[in-house]
């Protein structure tokens, strides 16, 4: 049983002074794994003053300092692997093959913010102006139970690298990651107060930090519903606010694709970690000419899958990540019935032979129009919806049809073609023929999907604020 206690401010293990203490869940069999006392509040506050105080020494740091502090990050967090992807399996419960991606993920993204940080132009000139980056103060950081551990790592490195302080609100769903990713940084021996992690709920902890006067940035991943909030909240203090928000995300297949690999690569897109990813492609827009192939093609794909034990390397489908999660998907697959959209595959209730643990049936429906609910609104599990398109034109209108635009996914034989229709796409980032991360890349949204960058030279961009010195 696990039992975690503290919380970490200024360099050491405290105690919160929140005494609420919440049950750990593990969703592959509902079962209670632990007990956590969460922050509140008045441990957000101490976790700001701390870093508000730290900041100074902080921001004259070198470049060089930074990429020693990084460096000693990135050894730290390779070194609990292992540990990480225990907490993954046990508390989140990711299939095998993507769990071990969660656990290596948070080493590789500090090593991708190193190379950047190495290149990032602190300086330049423009005219007869030196136009210097300087860091913005305290940050923020409020991450999401889907790959939070991740988060974590990423947003704090990007924050070092541009010589800001943080706060660090984790998801209290992801307990178990958070505490394996506290000790990791804290053998790190990074300066007290640079980072400080309250974990606790957003309507105390995370309301705290938003509205902090003494928080200069917010960096949030999440909900959209949440990113207004804290949108909102931020106003009053002229926070400077990177959200990293929901979707919606359409996934194209061309004419001229192949039947059998567009459909595996259109379901890996949709199911990615289980469907519980703001990026997955669960709109799935095919010819109108040849929609009953893709449709068999589409069926066969999606009831290939295995839900299961996230532990066995057969699982690709893994549970959500608690009863809540599991109500809601089950609500829209209610909904979409209800809608008069066609079931090819799946469907309510658990996968036959699953009698406990929070597990979808990997659910495919057809006949879904663009305003259906379940075209419409994020699901946030492994549900796919086929609609169908006329021509390209049909086909481009539709998949900008959205109040999203995070992610987008092209799939076509003619890659000039599908490079063509991928332009005209509104979202942040267009997928030709492939599912592979590009970390030098800038990441986030149009419209709902929020606001700002993160990734590359544009995350680092987004902690900074340029101050010019003009010469007479």
């Amino acid at each position: 049983m696990h039992v975690i206690e503290h919380i970490y401010i200024n360099g050491r293990f405290v105690t919160p002074a929140g005494n609420e203490w919440l049950d750990i869940i593990k969703p592959a069999d509902g079962s209670v794994i632990g007990r956590a006392r969460l922050a509140d509040a008045r441990d957000a506050e101490r976790a700001i003053a701390a870093a508000h105080a730290a900041f100074p020494a902080f921001a004259q740091t070198s470049v060089a300092q930074r990429l020693a502090l990084l460096e000693q990050m990135y050894e730290a967090v390779t070194r609990c692997q292992d540990e990480l992807h225990a907490a993954v399996l046990e508390e989140y419960g990711a299939p095998a093959s993507r769990s071990a991606w969660m656990s290596t993920y948070p080493a590789s993204v500090i090593r991708s913010v190193i190379d950047e940080l190495r290149v990032y132009p602190f300086e330049q000139q423009a005219g007869r102006a030196r136009v210097r980056m300087v860091p913005l103060g305290v940050a923020g950081l409020i991450t999401p139970w889907n790959s939070n551990a991740g988060f974590i790592c990423h947003k704090l490195a990007t924050a070092i690298a541009a010589g800001c302080t943080t706060v660090i609100k984790p998801s209290e769903f992801s307990l178990l990651q958070t505490r394996v990713i506290a000790e990791a940084l804290h053998r790190a021996g990074l300066p007290a107060g640079v980072f400080n992690i309250v974990t606790g709920r957003g309507d105390t902890t995370g309301s705290a930090i938003s509205t902090h006067p003494q928080v200069a940035k917010i960096s949030f991943t999440g909900s959209t519903a949440t990113g207004k909030a804290i949108l909102r909240s931020a106003a009053d203090t002229f926070k400077r606010v990177t959200l990293e928000l929901g979707g919606k995300s359409p996934t194209l297949i061309l004419p001229d694709a192949d039947a059998a690999q567009a459909a595996e690569l259109a379901v890996q897109a949709g199911f990615i970690n289980s469907g519980q990813a703001c990026i997955a492609g669960t709109r799935i827009l095919v010819p109108v000419q040849r929609k009953a192939e893709f449709e068999r093609a589409l069926a066969a794909a999606v009831e290939a899958q295995i839900s299961g034990d996230p532990a066995e390397a057969a699982t690709t489908i893994g549970p959500m990540v608690n009863e809540k999660q599991w109500q809601r998907v089950q609500h829209y697959i209610a909904l979409g019935e209800q809608q008069g959209a066609r079931l090819l595959a799946g469907g309510p209730g658990r996968p036959a032979g699953l009698r406990q643990g929070w597990y979808i049936r990997p659910t495919l429906f057809t006949d879904v129009t663009n305003d259906m609910t379940i075209a419409r609104e994020e699901i946030f599990g492994p549900v796919l919806s086929i609609i169908s398109y006329r021509d390209e034109a049909d086909a481009i209108a539709l998949a900008n049809d959205t109040d999203y635009g995070l992610s987008a996914l092209v799939i076509g034989k003619d890659e000039q073609r599908a490079r063509e229709v991928g332009e005209q796409i509104l979202a942040g980032r267009v997928m030709i023929n492939t599912l592979a991360h590009e970390p030098r890349a800038p990441f986030g949204g149009f419209r709902h999907s929020g606001i700002g960058r993160e990734m590359g030279q544009w995350g680092i961009s987004a902690f900074l604020e340029p101050r010019a010195l003009t010469l007479a």
